[in-house]
């Protein structure tokens, strides 16, 4: 994402037609809402500004997840070497968006779930594309979603998606959060983020937040 760690070119993912919605999704109870995902898809620049665009997505926060608190700063993560993956917090309201329509953005827009411990050109275990899920039925809503996705050959190749406990989040250093509204010029973001952004607001206008597509990516006008 900079000097430190790759340079860009991850390539979208597929069309949003050919993703089915997840057949087990399972509605919260009325009472509850706010519930948290905790997702992995190589860059957390461009990942939390895809998800920032939802209607009922509360906050979202770029961190680590997978390694020791110890570990977890930027440096430390880009050595590939800590067990870590960048990943976001998606704090959202299951009365307006659901779990596996997260899902469903996370795998058609947000990143390539094909591709194992890499992103384009992003490459490194921090980079791979992991589902860390919090409770048993998330887990359940993930894998089923996985095996429905590849039993209807959505993608030309098997997800590599990891579906693993969420042990814990560590949010990243406030310069990595809302990075991409905060730097639409950046190159890294013009060339990766802005794309993704500009594919969810085509493809997914109905999940959107009222006027996401006057703002640049990840939310800022």
């Amino acid at each position: 994402m900079n000097d430190i760690c790759a340079l860009p070119g991850a390539a979208l993912a597929v069309e949003s037609a050919r993703v089915p919605d997840p057949a087990f999704d399972p509605p919260a109870d009325a009472g509850v809402r706010e519930q948290v995902a905790v997702l992995a898809g190589g860059c957390f620049w461009c990942v939390e500004a895809v998800f920032r665009e939802l209607d009922g997505v509360l906050t979202v926060t770029s961190g680590y997840s997978g390694g020791d608190a110890a570990s977890a700063n930027y440096e430390r993560v880009c050595s590939g070497n800590t067990g870590h993956a960048e990943a976001i917090a998606v704090h959202f309201d299951p009365q307006r968006i659901s779990y596996g329509r997260l899902l469903k953005v996370f795998f058609t827009v947000a990143h390539d779930p094909t591709q194992v411990d890499r992103q384009g050109n992003d490459r490194g275990r921090q980079y791979r594309s992991a589902v860390f899920f919090v409770d048993d039925l998330q887990r359940e809503v993930a894998s089923a979603y996985i095996r429905q996705l590849d039993a209807a050959g959505v993608f030309d190749a098997p997800i590599a998606t990891e579906v693993v406990p969420l042990e814990a989040f560590h949010p990243a250093e406030a310069y990595h959060q809302d990075y991409a509204a905060r730097n639409p010029a950046q190159p890294y973001i013009a060339a990766v983020a802005a794309p993704k952004v500009a594919k969810l607001r085509k493809q997914f206008g109905d999940l959107l937040r009222q006027g996401s597509a006057a703002r640049g990516p990840g939310g800022r006008a």
